[in-house]
């Protein structure tokens, strides 16, 4: 498992029904009650900030959902200058963040910075013990760009390692050697693997991570019994699924981890551990993301400290689950001087403002009205699928949203109702 993001979910997840209650009503607010289109002259600075996912949320795919324009023709003053903090939170990762950027700039109408974009993969930036270790990498995209940008400093990719050992990648007959090749002793061992996202060919990817790991990072020997603690794994995104154009969702990074972590238990009897484990839901992801929804603030001089956050998403496991996790710390971190659980040790950032954070689930996406979420099953009857990640522990409270709205432009409006910026 996971050495602090599970651990956190779970002392976190625990008799959430009991602990957390809604934030705001049912059902949606009656239209004659929701904000009008314009914002007074004069507006305070905000108090609140808006943690926003990007599939299912904003885009379909390549296609921007028409609800999102007309958010941010809300959330956009005349200027072209937000009118409360936004930061943009993605399981994604297989994009630099420069370009994740421009990609919803273009799409938006507005100018998007990279700093307020966090990919899946950016609290690894924390994780400096293995930044110089020599890490096998794999997902799709700028793998080694994004490596480096995250510091890691010696990265080797499955395709590099494919090369150097092409007697490993056998499932497809298209690519078997023809012949025998010579074994190397001249490459250096793996020291971690790296798992940014989705590879394109998962065989080859699971075989070759296998390889490294049960060789304790010298795929080109074998070893009698396979080395247990196994080398570090850091991994981001934990999706199982995820909404694109198609009617229905695809498999997300998490069924490629859950397709690992069950042939490592098959092979090996033993649990597949991850020293890191990011993205939503982690609580690192969110502690990422609050303080860059600081710096933002402070950045444009709105000297009231951000106490509440609203998290808006399509995933009720990533998206709500994330979101409730969060704000079930800050209350710990508030009531009790909690340490930065979420985090282990690695975050380290200066005492909190934010008091809350509130999640707000649409129907663009993953989640539709129509289907029935994994909730505590009565008596006799078969239990429904629990689509998070295995480290983290099913707790029906969390998954629970603060309120279910049909895009993110009633959620827009539903927030800025809730902080009383209506004409």
């Amino acid at each position: 498992m996971s050495s602090f993001s599970a651990q956190s979910s779970r002392q976190l997840g625990d008799n959430e029904a009991h602990h957390f209650g809604r934030v705001f009503p049912s059902s949606p607010l009656p239209l004659d009650s929701r904000c009008g289109d314009s914002l007074p002259s004069v507006q305070s600075p905000p108090t609140f900030g808006f943690l926003l996912d990007i599939d299912g949320v904003l885009v379909r795919g390549h296609r921007v959902i028409p609800a999102a324009l007309e958010a941010f023709r809300r959330l956009v003053n005349s200027h072209g200058q937000l009118r409360v903090p936004v930061v943009f939170v993605t399981n994604a990762g297989n994009i630099l963040q420069q370009s994740k950027a421009q990609e919803l700039s273009a799409l938006l109408g507005f100018k998007v910075e990279p700093d307020q974009v966090i990919l899946s993969h950016s609290p690894m930036k924390l994780f400096s013990q293995y930044h110089s270790k020599r890490m096998l990498v794999s997902g799709q995209g700028p793998l080694v760009e994004n490596a480096r940008a995250l510091g890691f400093e010696n990265v080797v990719t499955v395709d590099e390692l494919r090369m150097a050992f092409p007697v490993l990648d056998m499932v497809d007959l298209q690519r078997r050697p023809k012949t025998t090749p010579l074994l190397r002793n001249d490459f250096p061992a793996i020291e971690g693997v790296l798992l940014l996202g989705e590879p394109v060919r998962w065989e080859t990817s699971l075989q070759l991570i296998m390889d490294v790991l049960l060789s304790n990072g010298n795929p080109g020997t074998g070893l009698a019994t396979a080395p247990y603690p196994h080398l570090p794994v850091l991994a981001s995104n934990m999706d199982l699924l995820w909404m694109a154009e198609a009617k229905m969702p695809r498999f997300g990074h998490g069924t490629f981890l859950l397709c690992l972590e069950t042939i490592y238990q098959k092979m090996t009897g033993k649990e597949l551990r991850y020293e890191g484990l990011m993205g939503k839901p982690s609580v690192l992801t969110y502690q990422y993301a609050e303080d860059l929804i600081r710096q933002q603030a402070e950045r444009r001089g709105w000297a009231a400290p951000i106490r509440t956050l609203y998290a808006i998403g399509d995933n009720p496991m990533s998206d709500v689950y994330g979101a409730n996790l969060f704000h079930k710390y800050l209350q710990m971190a508030k009531r009790d001087g909690a340490e930065e659980q979420g985090a282990g040790g690695l975050w380290k950032q200066r005492p909190s403002a934010t008091q809350s954070c509130a999640s707000i689930l649409v129907c663009t996406g993953v989640y539709s009205p129509k289907g029935t979420e994994p909730t505590q099953p009565a008596q006799g009857v078969e239990e429904a699928p629990f689509h998070g990640h295995r480290d983290f522990s099913f707790s029906p409270g969390l998954m629970e949203a603060s309120h279910i709205v049909n895009d993110v432009n009633e959620a827009v409006q539903l927030v800025f109702h809730k902080e009383g910026w209506v004409l």
